[in-house]
């Protein structure tokens, strides 16, 4: 059911927090935000299914997924990792395919959905939504061309070093990656495209090093410009 009063608010504020779309006219803004559906989910739950149709696409307010595609024997290689203020499903819904991942939440889940068929409807009618979905769209493809050469050229060090400098955050002079609950050598290995004995023997040689200081909550930077040097490699 389409965002009732009480929420059409909040799914304006959620579809003008997106990147691409935070410059639309209200007039848009409000046509989208009624047609726009909450949705929770708890930590672990498929929000959607690689191969299904796809029927929705989906406005994450607060949380973090990931977007895997599974091998046969089981194995998962993570394509997305997204939070907060980003958009999938949009990739299936414009191009009549199936859902090309399969996306879980990592921990508690705010989100909107709208129908696939109302979205093409909003975005043929209106030419500025169009083009911010062309703009999103686009974005993705350049991750994927990037995804490509990280897990076909690259070595894992180089992997390890390029995905650490993308998340670092400036917090008090230091550079930081936070971890959060779900970030495990586990999770990290099948982001990177490895296993996870290699990266645990990866991050120790960095560590050993002196390049970085693995801590419980956070990974700290010790020496940006060696990890710039090893992402080079």
């Amino acid at each position: 059911m389409p965002a009732e009063n009480s929420d059409f608010s909040i799914a304006k504020q959620a579809i003008t927090a997106m990147r691409h779309f935070s410059a639309l006219p209200a007039e848009v803004v409000e046509a989208l935000a009624q047609q726009m559906i909450s949705r929770t989910y708890t930590a672990g739950q498929v929000i959607c299914l690689e191969g299904e149709p796809g029927e929705y696409v989906y406005f994450l307010e607060k949380g973090w997924v990931k977007g895997v595609r599974t091998a046969m024997d089981g194995r998962e290689q993570a394509a997305l990792f997204l939070h907060d203020s980003e958009i999938f499903g949009d990739e299936a819904v414009f191009s009549g395919a199936a859902y090309p991942l399969t996306v879980i939440s990592l921990e508690k889940v705010s989100a909107w959905a709208i129908e696939g068929a109302a979205m093409v409807k909003l975005a043929g009618r209106y030419p500025d939504l169009a083009l911010a979905c062309l703009e999103h769209l686009s974005t993705r493809v350049l991750y994927y061309v990037q995804l490509v050469e990280d897990l076909g050229l690259r070595s894992v060090q180089s992997r390890i070093a390029h995905t650490l400098l993308n998340h670092a955050e400036l917090r008090e002079g230091a550079l930081i990656i936070p971890r959060r609950t779900w970030t495990t050598l586990d999770e990290m290995a099948t982001r990177l495209g490895t296993v996870r004995d290699v990266l645990s023997r990866s991050l120790n040689a960095l560590e050993l090093e002196g390049i970085l200081r693995m801590e419980r909550s956070q990974i700290v930077i010790l020496d940006p410009q060696k990890l710039i040097e090893r992402g080079r490699a």
